[in-house]
């Protein structure tokens, strides 16, 4: 982490865990900002890697999911990297500019992706990759709040736009100092909220202008609670060579129509013929259970355990569930603990 940021922070209560943010102390307080008010998270751990030159669009539309050529500059999406047999990889989300497109991905999955997109360029693609991680800051904005707290900073313009549309505005530090930052619509969640991409050298003054202005501070564990309760999938839970995006409630960072891309001949075939075996809901339990404990129904076994957390309603999880077992409503055993099977805003489960 840039040491200037890394000061701000710490003097700002911040606990780091393997250079990661997670609490300043404020879990509740910040919890209930979230639901009424306004957050920041500081997300710089995640990966951002930038696919520049004039096939940069051709590359990603054959290399995931979505549809990259009919973004526009000033557009974006979210997409899932999958392997020839549509095991997801990881879901990023795209911001297209005038000369590149910025990936941003899972903390876990920055360098993998850099050498799987790498495996796919030919001598004769004009495509560029860098890791522009460690020059780069990132921050979101998350909350009901987040609209008024960019019209304090003069930043509207963005404010009613599409999903990860983003525009580089200039927002001013107490000095009267102008900052370059790159504000996409999007929290990452299935929540209002905003992406925040700035350079490195500028990311202590932004994170100063944002507390000053109302946000309130939240770490990666208050984000880890939020993401288990909206239902977004991550790598080495949900996200893992034993599922497909179909079966990952993701449909929405789907094409159907776009033609060939890797993985495409399968995640085809599964829509074609009905063939999503199982699903990831949300578990409401009754007690405590460990991420791997197996959801059954009686003696039968129906699904997995994948992550878990404490909320304000309760212990929760989400798990994959056989799709011919049923879906929301559904009273399943979770290990020594009983369940019962909710639907989730951030998770799709047919074409969007």
């Amino acid at each position: 982490m840039i040491q200037a940021l890394q000061d701000v922070l710490t003097a700002a209560g911040a606990i780091f865990e393997d250079g990661v943010v997670v609490s300043f102390g404020n879990d509740e307080a910040a919890n209930a900002s979230a639901a009424s008010g306004v957050v920041v998270c500081e997300v710089s751990h995640w990966g951002r890697i930038q696919v520049a030159d004039s096939d940069r669009l051709r590359f990603l539309h054959n290399q995931t999911t979505n549809d990259f050529q009919s973004l526009k500059p000033g557009q974006g999406c979210d997409t899932v990297f999958v392997s020839s047999t549509a095991r997801t990889i990881d879901l990023a989300t795209a911001y297209v500019t005038e000369d590149s497109v910025l990936l941003l991905v899972s903390p876990s999955r920055r360098q993998q992706l850099m050498q799987w997109m790498d495996k796919y360029l030919f001598p004769m693609d004009r495509v560029q990759l860098k890791d522009v991680t460690d020059d780069t800051a990132t921050f979101t904005l998350i909350g009901p709040g987040s609209d008024a707290l960019l019209d304090k900073l003069g930043a509207t313009a963005i404010v009613g736009q599409a999903y990860a549309n983003h525009q580089v505005l200039p927002i001013r530090d107490k000095g009267g100092n102008q900052i370059e930052v790159r504000v996409a619509v999007g929290s990452g969640l299935a929540l209002p909220g905003y992406t925040l991409i700035v350079s490195a050298d500028r990311a202590a003054a932004l994170w100063g202008i944002l507390v000053e202005v109302g946000a309130v501070p939240m770490g990666d564990r208050m984000w880890e609670r939020l993401r288990i309760e909206q239902g977004r999938p991550v790598p080495d839970r949900e996200l893992t060579d034993d599922y497909n995006p179909l079966e990952a409630g993701l449909w929405q960072t789907i094409s159907f129509n776009k033609g060939c891309y890797i993985g495409q001949e399968t995640i085809a075939r599964l829509n074609t013929y009905k063939g999503v075996k199982q699903q990831l809901w949300g578990i409401q339990l009754e007690a405590p259970a460990e991420p791997g404990t197996p959801v059954t129904i009686g003696e039968e076994k129906i699904g997995k355990l994948t992550s878990y957390t404490e909320t304000e309603k309760g212990p929760f999880g989400l798990a994959y569930i056989r799709t011919k077992a049923g879906g929301e409503g559904l009273k399943v055993q979770v290990g020594e603990t009983e369940g019962q099977i909710v639907d989730l805003p951030f998770l799709t489960r047919q074409p969007q």
